[in-house]
């Protein structure tokens, strides 16, 4: 398909998703999919905020990703705290200011093969929820209209968290934001043990977990929940479901 024509396409699969009840961070890990896929990156995820204005690590497209995000919040260094402090998105390669500006970050991006990163915030009027963080192997920052259609998706994730029944008085409502932190620490436990039991990585694991949700029709979070009380098996996330998608 165009480039178009795939953002038609995730804009409506996005707008499909926003339903009552609807599974917030099944929703930021499609969405981190559909950016790699539609922008000129490697890897994306997505940073939240607590209650407290900490940012928390919440969704990506990969255990890579999702790695070199915790060390950026463990280090409190790099363009993802920036962007979410500043409201202003940052595009930067691996260069000279880059390792000047963050260099304990840097050094490790390059470990890992990053040579160029971006991170969007995810505002509403002036408000900052979070950021969207976008890192390549390539050296070359993103060009600027992936620029925008970056910040767009942005905004789309911002809307996905939100929505209208989340605002009051123009003051942000943290319940749906609390509720999708608390679920991601239960899901990452849930991704450790279904690939210790079913002997997989911890990507295929997560594969697995989010590929049961939706062939049974359930929230990626209670499925964890199943996964840790011990009422789901992990070995029964490999079992084929009539609903499951291939």
């Amino acid at each position: 398909m165009s480039r178009e024509q795939d953002l038609l396409a995730a804009f409506t699969e996005f707008a499909d998703t926003l339903v009552a009840d609807y599974d917030v961070v099944e929703f930021l890990h499609r969405l981190a999919e559909r950016c790699v896929e539609i922008l000129d990156v490697s890897e994306a995820g997505l940073m939240l905020a607590d209650r407290n204005g900490t940012l928390c690590y919440i969704a990506s497209s990969s255990e890579r990703m999702r790695l070199i995000e915790l060390f950026e919040l463990q280090h409190d260094e790099g363009p993802c705290l920036d962007a979410y402090r500043t409201g202003v998105a940052v595009h930067r390669s691996t260069s000279d200011d880059a390792n000047e500006r963050w260099p304990t970050f840097v050094a490790h991006a390059r470990g890992v093969g990053f040579q160029s990163m971006s991170a969007l915030p995810m505002r509403l009027r002036s408000d900052v929820i979070g950021a969207l963080n976008l890192f390549s192997t390539a050296p070359e920052p993103l060009s600027l209209e992936d620029q925008q259609v970056a910040q767009a998706l942005a905004d789309i994730a911002t809307i996905g968290i939100l929505q209208e029944r989340a605002l009051s008085d123009g003051q942000v409502v943290t319940t749906q934001l609390q509720s999708a932190l608390k679920s991601r620490v239960v899901i990452e436990q849930a991704k450790g043990i279904v690939a210790e039991h079913n002997h997989v990585s911890v990507d295929d694991a997560f594969r697995l977990l989010r590929g049961y949700a939706r062939g049974h029709n359930r929230l990626l979070g209670q499925t964890a929940v199943e996964i840790l009380n011990g009422t789901l098996a992990s070995e029964a996330l490999a079992e084929p479901t009539r609903n499951q998608p291939a």
